[in-house]
């Protein structure tokens, strides 16, 4: 059988960092659209999507978010499966009727995670308490309707599912020469010297190592793409019958 194919909304304004490391960790043929500079897809033939973080807000007025909101829409009521990433994790719990909202504060380095149930074929193989990097001034404060939490510290909520759509707001693609440049550029004002300064000094080896168990959920959520493809590609030979 041939590797899922996954259309990847980068989100990320043009950043080498993102498109590398999602490279890395998708075990799939990707299909990139830069949808910050207008490239959204047009059609459906792909057998899942993700959607990266971003240092927009998904409630700004920009043009590019509402094409990309009714994009997954429409993906996701074709039930394709979708992974959310950060901004994109706020952006699917959006398209999906949840409320995301700015925070008080930046949540900034890495930081320990408790997952809040054990059936989550995303979370498959992650500890019930983990270590991810996480970066983000908004968060998700309502989760659609329907929705699973999977994941949350007390900052935020960290991962939710609803079907096959799945949202993590930590970085589990993030290396640590991607998590010092995105720290370092909090200092233009985003973030106060002090969290930046201990975020940085969060970016030790020991935590790398531990976040490197997050990564897992990219194989799984490939997994679940696969899964699904298979189901409804059974769903149309039974329906071919069916009508003969």
């Amino acid at each position: 059988m041939t590797r899922p194919r996954l259309a990847v909304l980068d989100a990320s304004h043009g950043n080498e960092d993102t498109r590398r490391n999602f490279r890395r960790e998708l075990d799939a043929d990707l299909v990139e659209f830069d949808v910050t500079g207008g490239d959204v897809p047009t059609t459906f033939d792909v057998d899942g999507f993700v959607v990266t973080g971003s240092r927009a807000s998904v409630y700004w007025d920009e043009p590019w978010i509402p094409r990309v909101k009714e994009w997954a829409s429409g993906a996701i009521d074709r039930r394709l499966p979708a992974l959310g990433v950060c901004w994109g994790h706020q952006l699917l719990a959006d398209v999906l009727g949840g409320e995301v909202a700015a925070m008080d504060a930046y949540e900034l380095g890495y930081a320990t995670i408790e997952r809040t149930t054990d059936d989550s074929r995303l979370l498959a193989g992650v500890d019930d308490t983990f270590t991810a990097f996480a970066t983000h001034s908004d968060s998700v404060v309502e989760l659609p309707p329907g929705a699973e939490l999977l994941a949350a510290n007390d900052r935020a909520i960290h991962a939710f599912r609803k079907d096959d759509v799945y949202g993590v707001q930590f970085h589990p693609e993030y290396d640590p020469q991607t998590a010092r440049r995105v720290t370092a550029a909090k200092r233009d004002g985003e973030a106060t010297d002090d969290r930046v300064d201990d975020a940085l000094d969060s970016i030790t080896a020991e935590n790398d190592a531990a976040a490197c168990e997050t990564k897992v959920l990219f194989g799984n959520f490939v997994t679940i793409v696969a899964g699904q493809r298979e189901a409804a590609a059974k769903e149309g030979i039974a329906g071919d019958v069916a009508t003969d």
